[in-house]
């Protein structure tokens, strides 16, 4: 960043993915009145985010990423974000298990509002209408009315992303993630093999905490009821981002206060485009998500714009590319970061990458394939020789049916039950558990490799 960056400069670039908004003058008034109103989250914990990430660059933690994959106005509920949280926490314990490293738990929550589309209209029964943007741009429902863009709904959508955070930080330092509730969240295992698997966890962690007690080490054992608990989401409504960033009273430089984290899509990620414009001049740690149209030359100018300095956890790198096509792709993108001597975070996201269309008629991703690309991912890095930084999920804690397969065998005839994202197919608790113990044994496999190398 340099010194004559503006939050605004990313109005002066190509735009693509964000609306047009019909009635100005309501756009100006909302920005107005969110740049007055307080961030959601605070400079100094961005700050404690990027050393975090920093640790996972090294392989000394390790990133959970995880949660809805468009945040709903109608389905938002407390019972709903306890339940995803207590699935993170669950997924924490697996990993950090099998790694033996911190798990840095970071929530698709509380900002995952806008989401970009492959086409900007859709058809249904011979009618074409714009594209549903998520609840912070229009409305769901097939109707003209509904699919005019509504600045006013980044007010009700800085609303329920504050309400969020607050029962967040609640549940994180308020007794929920205290470590010796590890029992209390077995619920959402379907397989007994798992759920056996995850007991025998708990009570291992349980006697480490009655023996640590006896020795009279105390403050060790205390400091083990709270969490800490990040927010991310991707930093697509720009209006939004720009009204919400405010400068560090600490460092004197430009923080998003929408979310501890924020990353770029990719469809968003043109270098001389909007979104990097704004993303390059906030101190946030950023994501950049990479696909298989992400050339070398490409992720070198990014690298270089969005993390000039080469400062550990600034910047993440978060692979989609489908089962099948890591090795390939994954493999290209790792040299040229290493030519590079770039410090990022390696993460997968295992979702974009195996989305098909059901017989039925539903969007759905075969658990399968989720599997498949989480483990060539980890093949790939163990013979590069390079660090797995962390994975990144579209999941929730709901007992929903929208990805195929996994341990409770969901059909494609079963999608039409409880199918209830807004966007696309999530995994629901039980899948992300069963996915939480293929990534602890490809870290414990990681790690006994590590050790027998030394």
């Amino acid at each position: 960043m340099t010194k004559a960056w503006s939050k605004s400069d990313w109005r002066n670039k190509p735009r693509v993915q964000m609306p047009d908004y019909p009635d100005t003058d309501a756009l100006n008034a909302v920005e107005a009145q969110l740049r007055q109103y307080p961030p959601l989250v605070f400079a100094g914990e961005a700050r404690r985010l990027r050393e975090e990430l920093a640790r996972a660059s090294r392989g000394e933690a390790f990133l959970l990423q995880g949660g809805d994959c468009a945040e709903s106005f109608e389905q938002f509920s407390a019972d709903g974000i306890r339940d995803t949280f207590k699935v993170m926490l669950q997924m924490a314990v697996v990993l950090t298990y099998g790694a033996k490293v911190p798990v840095v738990k970071v929530g698709r929550m509380a900002g995952q509002f806008a989401k970009p589309r492959s086409a900007p209209t859709e058809v249904q029964n011979g009618v074409e209408l714009p594209s549903y943007r998520g609840d912070i741009i229009n409305e769901l429902a097939f109707t003209p009315e509904a699919r005019i863009p509504d600045p006013k709904k980044m007010l009700q959508a800085y609303t329920q992303a504050a309400a969020s955070l607050n029962l967040l930080r609640a549940f994180s330092t308020g007794g929920f993630a205290d470590i010796h509730r590890v029992h209390s969240w077995t619920t959402g295992f379907a397989d007994e093999d798992r759920a056996a698997a995850y007991r025998d966890l708990s009570n291992r962690i349980s006697d480490a905490l009655d023996f640590i007690a006896a020795t009279g080490l105390d403050d060790k054992v205390d400091a083990l009821s709270t969490v800490d608990f990040y927010t991310s989401h991707e930093a697509l409504l720009l209006e939004y981002e720009e009204a919400l960033c405010r400068i560090d009273s600490t460092t004197g430089l430009p923080v998003a206060g929408s979310g501890h984290m924020v990353w770029i899509g990719d469809r968003t990620r043109q270098p001389d485009g909007a979104h990097v414009e704004f993303c390059q001049g906030i101190q946030n740690p950023i994501g950049l998500k990479c696909g298989p149209t992400t050339t070398a030359e490409d992720l070198k100018v990014l690298m270089g714009k969005l993390n000039p300095d080469n400062a550990a956890g600034r910047l993440t790198l978060i692979a989609r590319f489908g089962a099948g096509a890591v090795a390939e792709h994954l493999t290209r993108l790792i040299e040229t970061v290493k030519a590079e001597g770039a410090n990022v975070v390696w993460v997968c996201d295992p979702m974009h990458g195996n989305t098909i269309k059901s017989a039925t008629g539903y969007k759905t991703r075969p658990f399968e394939r989720v599997l498949s690309e989480v483990r060539e991912f980890f093949a790939v890095h163990r013979e590069m020789g390079t660090i797995p930084g962390g994975v990144h999920f579209e999941m929730t804690g709901a007992d929903v049916t929208e990805c195929t397969g996994g341990v409770r065998a969901v059909t494609e005839e079963d999608l039409s039950d409880r199918y209830h994202t807004a966007c696309d197919p999530r995994l629901n608790a039980s899948q992300s558990l069963e996915l939480a113990f293929l990534v602890a044994e490809e870290l414990s496999s990681l790690r006994i490799a590590a050790r027998a190398a030394v």
